[in-house]
Formats: C-alpha cells, sequence, structure tokens
C-alpha cells in the first residue's frame, strides 16, 4: 500500500508510525523547509497515553515533558484568585499530566519514524482520486492520500471544498512566543483576564524559557493571513493598556523568533473521506485550544486510522470503520467548555470575577462532578487491537 500523508506536524508522524509497522510504503510531504521546533504545549491525555505507550515512546516523552505543576488566574497584580494543580482529576484537568513543547513531541514522533520518506519544502497543488501533483512539478499516484496538514488543510480544500464549509470562527485571535523565564512562576501557568475580552498568559517551559500567550475577542474574521509585522502591531493596539506582565511581553515580541498568530477556529466535516483522499488530526477535526483534546485526538487518529486502512482490502471501507470508531470520542472532543469563549475571555470586569468564581468551584461539590465528567472525555474510546500493528520494523531514516 502506498500513502502519501501531507503534514508532518503530530498527526501525520503519528499514522506514519502505525502504517510503516504494517509494511505500507509511506511518504510525508510538508510544505515547511524543516521541522518547526518550538511551539505551545500541549498534551497526551486518557487514551492517548496507551497510543504513546503501544508506540514504546513514554519514557522518551516523560524525558522532555514541560514539568507544569498547575494553572492559576490571577489579578492584575499577580494574585491568584483561583488555581487548579496538575494532578486534579486524574491528571486530566485544565493542565495535564503529560504536557510537552508541540515541536518536542513532533521531532519524537519524526525520530521514531526511521523507515518513512519526508519530504520538506513541498506541498500538495492538486488531488485527482489517488493521483497527485506537488508544488515542486512531480505527479504520483498513491493508494491512500491522508491530509493531517492542520485546519488550514491544503488536501481538505482540494479534494473536500472551500474552508468556508468546515471552519466555523470562535470569535477571536491568539498569538504566541517564546520570552526568557521570569524565575517567579514556580512551575505554574498563570493566566490573566482583562475587560474587553483580553487574555494572556504566561506557561513554563524547559531550557529557560516560558511561552506567551496573547490573544482578543473580536466579532469577525477580519485579520486572516497577516504579515508578521501587521499581526505584531494589531495585538500591540489591542493588548496595550491590558495591565499585570502585559507591557513586558509586548515588548518582548518583536525579537521572538517564533511568533505566531492565528484565529481561533473549530473543524467539523460531515464525513471524513472522498475517494482515496482522508482527513486526520485537526484538517477533520478540531475543537479548537478551548477544547483542549486536539493532540490526543491525533494521536489516537493516527492509530484508528492506520488500523482500519490493515484490516479493509477497500480504502473507503477502511476510512467508514475509522470514522465510525471515532465518532463518539470526536464529538466530545469537540464540545468547548462552559461559556466557551465568553468564559475564555470575559468582556466585563463583573464576568471575569465570574469566572474566577466558576473556577473555583470546579474542585467542590457538586460542581466537581460536572467538571469531571467535561474532562472524562479523553477517556470515550475503546482502542481495539490491530495485529498488523504490533510488528516491529527499523530501517535509516529518510529527511529529504
Amino acid at each position: 500500500m502506498r500513502v502519501l500523508i501531507s503534514g508532518a506536524g503530530i498527526a501525520g508522524p503519528a499514522c506514519a508510525f502505525w502504517l510503516h509497522r504494517a509494511g505500507a510504503e509511506v511518504t510525508v510531504v510538508e510544505r515547511t523547509a524543516e521541522p518547526r521546533p518550538g511551539g505551545h504545549a500541549v498534551d497526551v491525555r486518557g487514551v492517548a497515553r496507551t497510543v504513546v505507550e503501544r508506540m514504546g515512546l513514554r519514557e522518551t516523552i516523560r524525558r522532555r515533558q514541560v514539568d507544569e505543576r498547575g494553572w492559576a488566574l490571577v489579578d492584575g497584580t499577580g494574585r491568584r484568585l483561583a488555581e487548579m494543580p496538575a494532578d486534579a482529576f486524574g491528571g486530566e484537568g485544565i493542565v495535564a499530566e503529560i504536557e510537552i513543547a508541540r515541536g518536542d513531541l513532533a521531532r519524537i514522533l519524526l525520530d521514531a519514524t526511521p523507515g518513512v520518506d519526508y519530504r520538506f519544502g513541498d506541498r500538495v497543488t492538486a488531488v485527482d482520486d489517488g493521483t497527485v501533483t506537488f508544488a515542486s512539478g512531480g505527479t504520483e499516484r498513491y493508494d491512500v492520500v491522508i491530509g493531517a496538514d492542520g485546519v488550514h488543510s491544503g488536501v481538505r480544500a482540494l479534494a473536500f471544498g472551500p474552508r468556508e464549509r468546515f471552519v466555523r470562527y470562535l470569535g477571536g485571535y491568539t498569538a504566541y512566543f517564546t520570552v526568557p523565564d521570569p524565575g517567579d512562576l514556580g512551575h505554574w501557568m498563570l493566566m490573566y483576564n482583562a475587560p474587553g475580552g483580553r487574555v494572556a498568559y504566561l506557561r513554563p517551559e524547559n531550557d529557560g524559557t516560558v511561552k506567551a500567550g496573547l490573544s482578543f475577542r473580536h466579532p469577525d474574521p477580519s485579520y486572516e493571513r497577516l504579515s508578521r509585522a501587521d499581526a505584531e502591531r494589531l495585538v500591540s493596539d489591542r493588548m496595550t493598556g491590558a495591565g499585570w506582565r502585559i507591557p513586558d511581553l509586548l515588548a518582548a515580541m518583536p525579537g521572538a523568533g517564533d511568533f505566531y498568530f492565528d484565529s481561533i477556529n473549530q473543524v467539523r466535516v460531515d464525513r471524513w473521506w472522498r475517494g482515496r483522499a482522508v482527513l486526520l488530526g485537526d484538517a477533520g477535526y478540531c475543537g479548537s485550544p478551548l477544547a483542549g483534546l486536539g493532540t490526543s485526538m491525533s494521536l489516537v487518529g493516527g492509530y484508528v486510522l492506520a488500523g482500519e486502512l490493515t484490516r479493509a482490502a477497500d480504502p473507503e471501507r477502511a476510512f467508514a470503520a475509522y470514522q465510525g470508531a471515532m465518532a463518539d470520542y470526536v464529538e466530545s472532543g469537540l464540545e468547548l467548555p462552559p461559556g466557551g469563549m465568553a468564559m475564555f475571555a470575559p468582556m466585563s470586569r463583573a464576568a471575569i470575577r465570574l469566572r474566577a468564581f466558576s473556577t473555583r468551584m470546579m474542585t467542590r461539590w457538586p460542581s466537581r462532578q460536572i467538571a469531571a465528567r467535561q474532562f472524562s472525555k479523553a477517556e470515550r474510546i475503546t482502542l481495539r487491537d490491530y495485529p498488523a500493528l504490533s510488528a516491529q520494523i527499523d530501517e535509516p531514516v529518510q529527511h529529504h
């Protein structure tokens, strides 16, 4: 079986790992010239922990995971208004037991797929069933084409239809970038709300840095595809005067080597395949950063898709079985937390106080029971055992 995967983030290499182990010939194409380092912290929750254990990567991830001991809401003076330790809800709370920089997890998966042909600096420009054309000029035929290329998926646009049919704007924008560790976080993620739907956070990392995040509400998606200079200007205009440590973060923003800016979106696709093309991870189902299960759904989805492809001679039957197995789990992963964007980024001081009160109540009866159901969504799938995924294959790395 010849398989092309578009996207070398998390979902693509995770699926490539299992497909190659089952004997498939796998190519991963990635538009960036090299693997992207850094990125925000992502978490491995619920059954996704079982997947990484079956991959034999749990200890490798443990060595690079972030020592993040909890999450706290703070006011403009830094006083904690509400907090949740990382061991709350069995390690499945706002901060999970396993937190790791996205770039570190992507590198671990890349290194774990030595027999996969990675082609960096290229992208898919046309999909005609299994015939694929690349920006580099070549055309090749594949049995399966997997779009694992994120919210702004090129494969989805080519094989399924325009972005507007599948991507729902949730009413805000976010930027994040790396800054030096101020030395006083105590391994806690700190989050601050300011009136006007503005949010800032500082999140611990390894190697003497922290991730800074700046988000704001906006009624419509007016700021797509901005240049970095325009995005920085917009973030600065919206966040100036918000208080807390935001002036220092804005001052550090232009010098950050990993500045990222995007709208906050959710992705829903009714049927995840068209012919020989199928979607995986954020390209087909993304709950947004507010939902917090994207990485886990990518890891689990990669395992299930690969497994079903080994069980069915016909790709479309495999795709249908993949969606059937994942449907309830994905639906729960697309659920936004209570209040959604309005609770994440309150507009008024009264709403900010309500958010702090609601967070304090999450660990107390009876609110604890409601919160426990929300966090338990990471467990809502039973993993099938796929015999074809149990073989072990070691081959030299191919990174073009």
